[in-house]
């Protein structure tokens, strides 16, 4: 699952997925700001998928509404553990988790700080709405974030580490290495008693 590349490869997936992510949200914010009606529901794909163009203050799927400059500044903070950390990523796997968090938490945070009512304090734009499974509206943005914490639960229960190697093989290596030293240890011993008693 955990594939391991070069430092700057792994760098380079983690921009192409977090740009990827970055710009999609934008350009959908931006299309629905101008042809949608705030409010309106506009189905796609009937019940399944409806577009309703919605200003959310909170956090991602409208939750904790009226703490914007709060959640302004914890998006403020996760991008700068991204990029403090993405140094230490080797595998592929995590490198997509990163980029993924890393577009669409840049994605809500730009709403946040450059549209209105004003600075810090602007209204995240929310327009996916899947009444089927959720009654939250939601964007990109907001489906990139939650799938990137899927997939790192996943990492983690795997034992993927951010190097690319796996917590429990290096143990299981560790195990098989003492086993067959003691082996070999157990092995010399039994030899040298027989020759003591061949002598």
């Amino acid at each position: 699952m955990a594939r391991l590349r070069p430092h700057w490869a792994v760098l380079l997936i983690v921009g192409i997925a977090a740009v990827v992510i970055y710009v999609g949200d934008q350009l959908s914010k931006a299309w629905v700001v101008a042809n949608l009606m705030e409010g309106l529901r506009t189905p796609i794909l009937g019940d399944f998928l409806v577009f309703q163009f919605a200003r959310n203050p909170g956090a991602a799927f409208s939750f904790a509404t009226g703490a914007t400059w709060v959640f302004s500044l914890l998006a403020a903070g996760v991008v700068a553990a991204i990029i403090i950390n993405a140094r230490k990523i080797r595998s592929v796997a995590w490198a997509v988790v990163f980029g993924l968090l890393l577009g669409g938490t840049l994605g809500n945070l730009t709403d946040r700080l450059f549209r209105e009512p004003g600075f810090g304090q602007g209204h995240v734009i929310d327009f996916i709405s899947t009444p089927w499974m959720m009654p939250a509206i939601y964007n990109v943005a907001d489906s990139a974030i939650v799938v990137s914490m899927v997939l790192l639960v996943i990492l983690v229960l795997f034992g993927v580490q951010l190097d690319g190697t796996r917590a429990r093989k290096t143990n299981a290596a560790k195990d098989m290495n003492y086993g067959a030293n003691a082996t070999v240890t157990g092995s010399g011993l039994g030899s040298g008693s027989g020759d003591s008693g061949g002598n």
